[in-house]
């Protein structure tokens, strides 16, 4: 397993600053600036949101691929926030979802994180968004295999662990497997531990995140902050226990997104996490 960083840590500096609990930093970052962070930092690896691509133009491809080449940085492509394939409501994502198979592919990443959903699209049953994610999954997946890319579709405050197991096991494809997000295990008012187990055999990529109870509702979103990886609530050593026990050996990639006010410099508490995860891996080899 590496050690990785995914992009959306710094989510408000491409221009997503959640109403009423963010605010905008007040400058813009590139990609090649997340890159150069993730190295300083000392990250392994990187996972890259799509929605911070500015153009796909294959120029601007060949220097990210070559940015990322040169830091030696192990890579996962992210497609999908926030609505996906919006459960299943949303068939013409389809065409952007395998643009950015290509786009993966164009980026030496082997694995690309998608999202089914988010928590604004489930409105129907669950039989109901099962019969509409199947055949678009499964055409999703036919187009990845042909480019060599397994797609990992991320718990997203959208899907049970059941529901996204049993995507899994009807499609029964190569080309597909499941993004672990630790933290979006209480979103979904799920065991971190139970969601592991469930999941594990499946996992292709991870966002490492440690959450805390704030305020408000616990199925609120803002209920949830992320907070510095091991000062929350998620059982992290068993998690990473239980994937290494399943075989995982991909990208630990580190995902802050909300985080807790009372940890306001997001530079230290990327610094601490990091630092964190780096003694879980450890722990989990011995």
């Amino acid at each position: 397993m590496r050690i990785g960083i995914d992009s959306y840590c710094w989510h408000r500096f491409f221009g997503e600053v959640y109403a009423g609990i963010e605010t905008d930093p007040g400058r813009r970052m590139g990609l090649p600036e997340v890159i150069a962070r993730a190295v300083a930092l000392g990250a392994e690896g990187v996972s890259l949101e799509s929605f911070m691509l500015e153009d796909a133009a294959p120029g601007r491809l060949t220097a990210l691929r070559g940015a990322l080449d040169a830091a030696g940085l192990d890579r996962v492509w992210a497609w999908g926030h926030p609505n996906g394939l919006g459960s299943g409501t949303l068939p013409g994502a389809l065409d952007d979802l395998r643009h950015h198979v290509d786009v993966a592919r164009a980026l030496g990443a082997r694995v690309m994180r998608i999202c089914a959903g988010g928590r604004r699209t489930r409105t129907l049953p669950w039989a109901e968004h099962r019969a509409l994610l199947l055949p678009l999954l499964a055409r999703a997946a036919d187009h990845a295999a042909r480019e060599g890319v397994v797609l990992a579709i991320e718990n997203h405050i959208d899907l049970t662990a059941a529901e996204l197991r049993d995507l899994l096991i009807a499609l029964d494809h190569s080309a597909l497997g499941v993004c672990l997000d630790t933290g979006n295990t209480l979103r979904m008012l799920e065991d971190p531990l139970a969601v592991t187990d469930t999941l594990a055999p499946f996992v292709r990529a991870t966002h490492v995140k440690d959450v805390a109870a704030h305020r408000g509702s616990p199925r609120d979103f803002a209920f949830w902050p992320s907070v510095p990886l091991g000062r929350g609530l998620i059982d992290l050593p068993a998690v990473l226990a239980r994937l290494r026990a399943a075989g995982f050996d991909g990208l630990l990639a580190l995902e802050i997104d909300y985080l807790h006010p009372a940890w306001p410099d997001l530079d230290a508490a990327i610094a601490e996490s990091l630092a964190h995860l780096r003694g879980l891996r450890a722990g989990a080899a011995a």
